[in-house]
């Protein structure tokens, strides 16, 4: 069973950090690429980041530029987002998700997807 499975999220104060990571299993993702989204109470699933198949490019959306920070593992097969200085928008339930590299447009992620962290972010 292929699955990818999200943690480190949590309670934090603005102007804290976390650093999520989400682990696949199942089969090797190294021949995909990665992100994250996010969907806040009442609003719809936006991306955050994604990072190509080898790690050699990333892509973030405006909100997150300068403050987090998309990576991976392959030898744990792991894609973790560092997030620091947040703000109050940032909370939300982040989610992971993969999409084949041959067909890979960013920031389109949909093949698999985790089920989800909490991040909420109090002042």
């Amino acid at each position: 069973q292929v699955q990818l499975v999200e943690s480190g999220g949590g309670l934090v104060q603005a102007g804290d950090s976390l650093r999520l990571s989400c682990a696949g299993s199942g089969r090797t993702f190294h021949d995909f690429a990665m992100g994250w989204f996010r969907q806040a109470p009442g609003k719809e699933r936006e991306f955050v980041a994604a990072i190509n198949w080898n790690g050699g490019k990333t892509y973030y959306a405006d909100s997150v530029k300068g403050r987090f920070t998309i990576s991976r593992d392959h030898a744990k097969n792991t894609v973790y987002l560092q997030m620091n200085s947040l703000k109050l928008e940032d909370t939300a339930v982040y989610y992971c998700a993969a999409e084949f590299s041959g067909t890979f447009q960013p920031p389109i992620l949909d093949d698999y997807w985790g089920q989800g962290t909490q991040v909420t972010v109090s002042s």
